[in-house]
């Protein structure tokens, strides 16, 4: 039997709305009253995403050096974070489930740092591998050993294109979360699918909806301000 019939019902944060005026897109009566709970699930949402795109970043830079160093590993490499990226959601999630359990964060956490591999491999590897070659050259006639020029050179000119995926891979997070609301971890996709098992109560979807875009959007900006901090010699040669 599937787990998905096992799963407990999602809880309605208000009364049943029908549809029509008494059903609003928008309610500031509704947020004031579930307060607490939007702030739980906003939280939520946001460690969750954070707690995955860090994983998947201590596991995707050292991937990223090793297909740089070692040529014939690229190909696999990109080859094995995109097919993972391909298996649906909720299909990765019905594997995952009854395997590790559906009470804990942890299946949640793995789909996620998967589905962020891709991404971060991708951009890390193009940024190591755009380093100039006179650079490179530069800081071989230095003295610099390989580890010593990955570290003192090449990561921190590839740090533009790592922190891009950083980005991209934060704003992905943030939509993928949600589909944990099928087995209770989904944060603010509690909101959105207890909206729609409650009689369509366009309140609660929109106020999910609303504050997950609004976490995408403010995540993004953070990462793109600490980008700018970590490369200021990006700056002046953009100016």
């Amino acid at each position: 039997m599937s787990f998905l019939w096992a799963l407990p019902a999602v809880r309605p944060l208000a009364a049943p709305a029908d549809d029509g005026p008494g059903n609003p897109w928008f309610s500031w009566q509704y947020i004031h009253d579930n307060a607490d709970t939007l702030r739980s699930a906003l939280l939520y949402h946001a460690g969750m995403t954070g707690r995955a795109v860090i994983v998947a970043l201590v596991v995707a830079l050292p991937l990223s050096i090793v297909a740089y160093w070692i040529k014939p590993l690229t190909g696999p490499i990109l080859a094995l974070s995109g097919f993972l990226y391909t298996i649906p959601s909720l299909a990765l999630l019905s594997v995952l489930a009854p395997l590790i359990g559906t009470t804990t964060d942890v299946t949640v956490l793995i789909a996620l740092v998967l589905y962020a591999l891709l991404v971060l491999v991708r951009n890390a590897l193009n940024g190591l591998t755009q380093v100039p070659a006179e650079v490179r050259d530069a800081a071989l006639g230095m003295g610099y050993g390989r580890l010593g020029r990955l570290w003192h050179v090449e990561l921190p000119l590839a740090l533009p294109s790592i922190v891009t995926g950083v980005r991209l891979a934060t704003v992905s997070t943030v939509a993928l979360v949600t589909v944990g609301a099928l087995i209770g971890k989904g944060g603010l996709g509690e909101l959105i699918l207890g909206g729609f098992r409650n009689n369509f109560y366009k309140a609660e979807i929109l106020t999910g909806t609303i504050l997950c875009v609004a976490l995408a959007l403010a995540l993004d900006l953070v990462l793109a301000g600490i980008g700018r901090l970590l490369t200021p010699w990006a700056r002046r040669r953009t100016s």
